[in-house]
């Protein structure tokens, strides 16, 4: 478990458990429907368990105080960090709490010598914050943008 104080906020990262699953399909459905849909990817119920489930075993949930408020999924190969998800309830948006769990992946980054990758749906506003942090276009592929951090 990892615990970052941000703004003013004890923010915790747990390992997803199996009973967490109905929290991150409707966590998906409230932050990816839209983007999915403009992109012409389904958006379905099994559609969303198929992604929550992808990589399970690298799923953090991300707690506020005593209230589940999000999902990390980020795992290291041996040539790069990779940020599978991240996801933040909607009420939880624009207060930096996911610039700093990527800030804290960049960090991590950092101290193994990797850069770091991540994908991003054209029209995602998340694509903002991913520039803002550093990371730079490598490819478009036509639906999503794939993002690069060197170090």
């Amino acid at each position: 478990m990892l615990n970052l104080n941000m703004n003013l906020r004890q923010i915790t990262l747990r390992p997803a458990l199996p009973s967490d699953e109905p929290f991150l399909v409707e966590l998906r459905k409230l932050t990816m429907t839209e983007h999915l849909g403009r992109v012409g990817e389904p958006s379905d119920e099994d559609s969303h368990l198929r992604r929550v489930r992808l990589r399970y075993e690298d799923a953090q949930i991300i707690w506020s105080e005593a209230e589940q408020i999000g999902l990390l999924k980020a795992y290291r190969t041996p040539t790069e960090w990779v940020i599978l998800q991240v996801q933040i309830l909607p009420e939880h948006q624009g207060h930096g709490i996911g610039a700093d769990v990527i800030r804290m992946i960049l960090a991590q980054a950092a101290d193994d010598g990797l850069p770091v990758s991540l994908s991003v749906l054209k029209g995602n506003p998340a694509r903002t914050l991913y520039e803002r942090l550093g990371f730079k276009m490598a490819v478009d592929t036509g639906q999503a943008l794939q993002l690069r951090y060197e170090l």
